[in-house]
């Protein structure tokens, strides 16, 4: 079975949300905004796995847009951590890397299915 980039990106990056979610708790005595990453960061694949047993192209499209809200939210957090001193310079660069590449992927996936809708 061919791997699925998305799905597999979306999960690795919901692995490092809740690892920083952790790392915000213990470390940073942070709970409130991290409550907040850990929804929309996790709330990525779990979109993107629903979108993969959409029952139509229609619900696939809409769980990827949903996804790809979440993805942004996320990015949102992450400034806002950076911002507010609760991340580094690296730790921010590094996790917001993932994210972007998360939105620009979901983002393509969003195109070629509105695409792939209005010529068939």
């Amino acid at each position: 079975m061919k791997e699925n980039i998305v799905q597999s990106k979306s999960y690795a990056f919901a692995v490092r949300i809740v690892r920083l979610t952790q790392h915000l708790g213990s470390e940073k005595r942070e709970f409130t905004l991290a409550k907040q990453v850990l929804r929309s960061g996790t709330s990525v694949g779990a979109n993107v796995e629903e979108a993969i047993g959409g029952q139509s192209k229609a619900d696939f499209l809409s769980k990827m847009s949903i996804a790809y809200k979440e993805a942004r939210e996320t990015v949102y957090w992450l400034r806002l951590l950076h911002d507010t001193g609760y991340l580094t310079q690296a730790e921010f660069d590094s996790i917001h890397a993932d994210a972007d590449e998360l939105c620009r992927i979901l983002s393509k996936i969003q195109t070629t299915t509105k695409d792939g809708i209005r010529n068939s």
